[in-house]
């Protein structure tokens, strides 16, 4: 137990919260800090910039790409461009994705898209911020290549037999983006109120957007 004061002045005992500092380093973690020293070291970055670089990521979050999907769903000349480059057609928007190449996997009423990455935890973070815990867990990485289908309904997603399921291994060099089936009743629809229903797991490929999930910016 540990002792905290507060502006009361009084001193009340709490657990103590463990510190990353107070596990071993996994090995990717040492070699990360161990690159990182070595660019500041020689001069490629600086410490300032290395920060900045990391704060932004972490600020990043799944709405950008929600914005990406909804624009694709209105304009089908913006959804060709996203196809063929999701990096220049997210900067359309004003979003940089770090340039990491990614590529965009569209949803069909025949074909569903399923990301995973079997390796680590590679995702476009620039894009839809920092990936699910579960994303990275070693259960997902493994059975989502061997039994998807039953990974995909212990999300709530059944697949008709006849919709044919592709799984797509990310890496450092290539990530992906689901762009799910725009559902019916979205008609008439704002790009605002769109976005509102295209959550991050449905850019994964772990969920459908839903015309009846709650949302905003006007019909």
């Amino acid at each position: 137990m540990t002792a905290h004061t507060h502006g009361d002045g009084h001193q009340h005992p709490h657990p103590r919260q463990p510190d990353v500092e107070d596990r071993p380093l996994t090995y990717h973690m040492a070699l990360t800090a161990a690159v990182a020293e070595l660019l500041v070291a020689k001069g490629v970055v600086t410490a300032d910039e290395l920060r900045r670089t990391v704060e932004d990521i972490d600020s990043r979050h799944p709405g950008d790409g929600a914005r990406v999907v909804a624009r694709a769903w209105m304009d089908t000349a913006f959804k060709a461009r996203l196809l063929e480059d999701v990096n220049d057609a997210a900067a359309e928007l004003g979003i940089d994705c770090g340039g990491i190449p990614i590529r965009a996997v569209e949803n069909t009423r025949r074909l569903h898209n399923l990301v995973v990455c079997t390796l680590c935890s590679c995702y476009p973070r620039m894009l839809i911020g920092l990936p699910p815990d579960w994303y990275k867990a070693r259960a997902y990485r493994s059975r989502a290549v061997r039994e998807p289908r039953a990974v995909l309904r212990e999300f709530g997603v059944t697949l008709p037999d006849d919709v044919e399921l592709v799984v797509h291994d990310s890496t450092a060099d290539m990530r992906y983006l689901v762009v799910p089936a725009r559902p019916d009743g979205t008609d008439g629809w704002s790009e605002e109120a769109l976005a509102a229903i295209v959550t991050r797991d449905c850019m994964i490929g772990t969920a459908l957007p839903r015309s009846d999930a709650p949302r905003s910016g006007g019909g």
